[in-house]
């Protein structure tokens, strides 16, 4: 079996790379932290130009029509070039709404296509685990939607957000105009320099259209853990190369500290965990464009994420010493993507506990794709835990 790229798939990689090192040096990101931007919109402009941002949307609503794996591809490499634009967001988001909303949505994702507008996505509802912090209720034949959704990324510059909140038959997803009368807007900062706002309803009126199925909840979960994972696959890769680079260089006693034996092994350790997640990641994203069902592998793949993020972020930091925590040094940077990423979707035990319950409920395991449970997006309620 061949597991390596297609030709295709490479170039995308490439040129991705090449796009975000002409924008995130070490200097550039430091000028971008210490400004009040909300994000790097001169990248974001750029990777608009080039089409990045529509890899996942259909042909048919003017994106590329392509899958999973180029756009892994990519964000693998804006994972290690530490790059904050909102790539997945725009695309996964834009997509849901062409798979699943009214037509009369269209308009909305050729706004977003064009760089027009920003779409914000936020799945914060579905990590919580003592209830959603969001709540539909019926109104007649529309909605009524309350409560708090908590640092949603970009919403205070952005016209859309598309938000995870329960309702009496599961998760959905709805799409909140953030112009809407009403909507209270809390501005804030997330600790990786992206801008971010609270949300708070007060029993916003909803029309029935901006409501998706419970279906586009399933699916936009999944591929939206694929995209986090393929971003920290790339910020620790990275994370690790700029460590081996360190501990080469840097002598105690005499000998580079590379050469302890403490210091390889916990090197070495760091590149298992690394390669344990891109299998995992590798086979999610295969399930996905070939339209498997893929719940439990991208629980596993979130719970490996965060896992091995967290693990070696923290140790790239101890290997450094004291240099590890001065802000004026680099490698903190990819610890604070790590935190930023594993907050997006949930910590490992809720993803474990999510895995657990489906496996309780599904005792017909193997590798058999025909299985009731291997169809996507059938039965995919999420009920409240």
């Amino acid at each position: 079996m061949n597991f390596s790229l297609t030709e295709e798939q490479s170039a995308f990689a490439e040129m991705a790379s090449g796009l975000f090192a002409d924008y995130c040096s070490d200097d550039q990101l430091r000028a971008h932290d210490k400004s009040d931007a909300p994000f790097m919109q001169a990248l974001w402009q750029q990777c608009v130009a080039s089409g990045l941002h529509t890899i996942l949307i259909p042909e048919s609503q003017g994106g590329l029509g392509l899958g999973m794996t180029e756009l892994m591809a990519v964000l693998e490499q804006q994972g290690r070039a530490l790059a904050n634009v909102p790539l997945w967001e725009t695309q996964v988001g834009a997509t849901a709404l062409a798979k699943f909303a009214d037509a009369s949505f269209t308009p909305v994702i050729e706004q977003i296509l064009s760089g027009e507008v920003l779409l914000s996505v936020s799945l914060e509802a579905l990590t919580q685990s003592r209830g959603s912090s969001l709540q539909l209720a019926r109104s007649g034949d529309n909605w009524k939607l309350s409560g708090t959704a908590p640092a949603v990324p970009l919403a205070s510059v952005a016209r859309y957000a598309l938000l995870a909140a329960e309702a009496f038959d599961g998760m959905h997803l709805v799409l909140i105009d953030l112009q809407d009368k009403g909507l209270q807007i809390t501005p804030g900062r997330s600790q990786h320099h992206q801008a971010v706002a609270n949300l708070t309803f007060d029993a916003q009126a909803l029309k029935a259209e901006r409501v998706l199925p419970l279906t586009a909840t399933g699916w936009t979960e999944q591929h939206a853990i694929a995209c986090l994972a393929s971003l920290q696959l790339g910020v620790t890769e990275q994370q690790l190369k700029r460590t081996v680079e360190y501990v080469s260089e840097r002598q105690q006693f005499g000998r580079v500290i590379g050469s302890f034996q403490l210091v390889a092994g916990q090197m070495a350790d760091g590149y298992i965990a690394t390669e344990a997640l891109r299998s995992s990641l590798w086979q999610l994203v295969y399930r996905l464009d070939a339209g498997l069902g893929s719940a439990p592998q991208a629980w596993a793949t979130r719970a490996l994420a965060n896992d091995t993020g967290h693990r070696a972020g923290h140790m790239a930091q101890h290997v450094h010493g004291g240099i590890g925590v001065d802000l004026t040094y680099p490698i903190h940077r990819f610890l604070f993507w790590t935190r930023a990423n594993a907050a997006a979707l949930g910590g490992t035990e809720h993803q474990l506990a999510k895995l657990g319950d489906w496996l309780a409920n599904n005792d017909h395991l193997g590798w058999k794709y025909d299985a009731a449970e291997d169809k996507p997006f059938e039965g995919t309620q999420h009920a409240a835990v």
